[in-house]
């Protein structure tokens, strides 16, 4: 006997209960993109010595061992590749780029601060310098951050793009046969057919009626096939499309935006060119072409804060009058800034993040001339704004003449000392120390303007010996000692602090996110489903109309309803199903 006629007695032998589960199981599952075929133990070596599916070469104990091929180096890469294109891979980068963000908003970081890079670094002697080597201090354009960006990319991409080949493949596909066993579907139905229409004409109606609720139908001989949900599977590959285009988005803002502050005394304006910025962050492939010719007049700042007993001192009113002209030779228009309503020119994004007092001061030398005048920023340390800041003079002559000082809008000294108890400019004081030294050799270097170095300087004493106190209120002035020159304050302005930023893939990163959030809504609410419907000869009675379904998002609610449903449909206006395994008239089966 041949080994095809030894298949053939075994293929014809009766199946059980337990067998038919496992065909009707095989013939109905499978994905919507379209299911392999099932492998048979022991094809191509995968059945291994206890006859489990799949169970790799072993060898046979009887004889040598085999051993596996080897696989070169073009097999290892390809398997590099498998391992890379995974999903389990993609999701493990995911993960890995959230953690490796952490160290971004935790530690501070030199692109933003240096400063606190700096004083961090000072403080953590041994700490500070293995966090500037390993990249803690950049994170974002470390190497081994930009290398899991760029894995998670490539990940993506591999994941992606065969899925989309695959889910092609089966949109062009039909419908999958009908099983041979609609009974052991998870739902499952029958009905007399009429004895006035055929066996096409009912599939015909079935046909209309899957149709009718947005089934993709196939004829085949003697029954009809119909499958929907396919937009299940859409919103998956939308959703991983979205993700890749959202990490696009992300490197172009990064590759090509900016953003700067830059403080403004009001009254006077800023010209977007690099030189007007107190700090600035640029992507790598930024260029100063990028920067729109615009400028803004800060003209009038409006701010209010609460005078009553409850929340005293919080702001109510924080709005700035300017006047922008968007380029050269461009008609100028007034625009208002207030929190969250930006100003937006050419596609620079202008915030108002900030504000404070400006002491309007004007310094004379020893021979009486103006060695500095006009206002000074004091940055706020508190919140009633009593401010720090630093005024230099280093054009007088024969010494130049520096001050340290505190400005405060409502002035009060106690034990504290001099401070502010209000926001507002109710009642302004400056209070200074003064420092004087030989003029400065000029090297061109930059200098911090909030901070003095006192190095060549000398603090002015009184006459008990202690470093000398001014303080000053608009519109008084004091004389220095030994006839050094003067300080007079003639008034007090405010600044405002813009922070201009433009980022060029906002705009795609948040239409990915709006995306991935439809193609998620897909995926979780679309159920694919296939539905079969037969008409076949039952022994010793009528026609019977079959009719079963299978839900594969394992999600069953109302399939065993719709299954029903169908078969009534179907059936005779009254018709009572053949009793047959105790059903009841009308009714359903549904298989546990």
């Amino acid at each position: 006997m041949t080994q095809t006629d030894t298949q053939s007695e075994t293929d014809d032998r009766p199946r059980t209960r337990s067998e038919d589960d496992v065909v009707a199981a095989g013939e109905a599952s499978g994905t919507v993109a379209g299911g392999a075929p099932p492998t048979q133990a022991g094809a191509d070596g995968g059945g291994g010595r206890d006859g489990v599916i799949g169970g790799g070469v072993r060898g046979d104990d009887r004889g040598g061992r085999d051993l596996a091929p080897t696989l070169g180096p073009l097999g290892g890469l390809r398997w590099l590749w498998t391992q890379l294109t995974s999903m389990r891979t993609a999701l493990v980068l995911l993960f890995a780029l959230a953690v490796a963000a952490v160290p971004g908003s935790l530690i501070p970081q030199r692109d933003v601060s240096p400063i606190r890079v700096s004083d961090f670094i000072t403080q953590h002697p041994t700490l500070g310098p293995i966090y500037d080597k390993v990249g803690l201090f950049n994170v974002f354009t470390s190497a081994w951050f930009s290398a899991i960006y760029l894995l998670l990319f490539v990940s993506l991409v591999g994941c992606i793009v065969p899925r989309v080949m695959v889910y092609a493949k089966a949109l062009r596909s039909p419908p999958p046969r009908t099983p041979r066993n609609l009974s052991r579907l998870p739902a499952y139905a029958t009905a007399p057919a009429p004895v006035d229409e055929t066996d096409e004409e009912l599939l015909e109606l079935a046909a209309l009626k899957l149709r009718g609720a947005r089934y993709r139908v196939a004829r085949h001989d003697g029954s009809v096939s119909a499958e929907r949900g396919y937009l299940r599977e859409a919103g998956n590959l939308v959703f991983h499309l979205s993700l890749l285009t959202l990490l696009v988005g992300v490197a172009v803002g990064g590759l090509y935006g900016f953003r700067g502050t830059s403080v403004v005394i009001v009254g006077q304006g800023f010209a977007n060119n690099i030189t007007q910025y107190d700090d600035l962050t640029t992507g790598a492939w930024f260029s100063d072409d990028q920067l729109q010719p615009f400028t803004i007049g800060v003209e009038q700042f409006r701010v209010a804060f609460e005078t009553g007993p409850v929340q005293t001192g919080a702001a109510r009113l924080f709005e700035l009058d300017t006047l922008v002209t968007d380029r050269p030779g461009a008609t100028p228009y007034r625009k208002t800034i207030e929190v969250n309503h930006p100003l937006n020119v050419d596609g620079t994004t202008v915030h108002l993040i900030g504000h404070g007092y400006a002491p309007v001061v004007t310094v004379k030398d020893a021979a009486g001339d103006v060695a500095f005048s006009g206002p000074v920023v004091f940055l706020p340390q508190d919140g009633n704004f009593t401010s720090a800041g630093v005024i230099k003079a280093p054009d007088g002559r024969p010494r130049r003449l520096a001050f340290e000082g505190i400005f405060a809008p409502t002035a009060k000294v106690d034990e504290q000392g001099p401070r502010s108890i209000f926001p507002d400019a109710l009642d302004p004081a400056l209070y200074v120390n003064v420092w004087t030294g030989p003029p400065k050799t000029e090297t061109g270097l930059p200098e911090n303007v909030y901070s003095l170095d006192t190095a060549g300087l000398t603090q002015l004493k009184d006459a008990k010996g202690d470093p000398l106190r001014v303080l000053l209120k608009p519109g008084t002035s004091y004389t220095l000692p030994d006839g050094q020159g003067t300080i007079e304050m003639t008034g007090v302005a405010r600044w405002v602090k813009l922070q201009l930023s433009d980022t060029p893939g906002v705009a795609i990163v948040l239409g990915s996110i709006a995306t991935a959030v439809l193609g998620l809504c897909l995926s979780l609410f679309v159920r694919p489903r296939r539905v079969w419907v037969r008409v076949r000869a039952a022994e010793g009675g009528p026609r019977l109309i079959e009719v079963g379904g299978l839900d594969r998002a394992d999600a069953r609610a109302g399939l065993t309803e719709d299954v029903a449903e169908l078969a009534d449909e179907l059936g005779p206006p009254t018709a009572e199903l053949d009793a047959v395994d105790g059903s009841s008239t009308g009714g359903s089966k549904e298989n546990t």
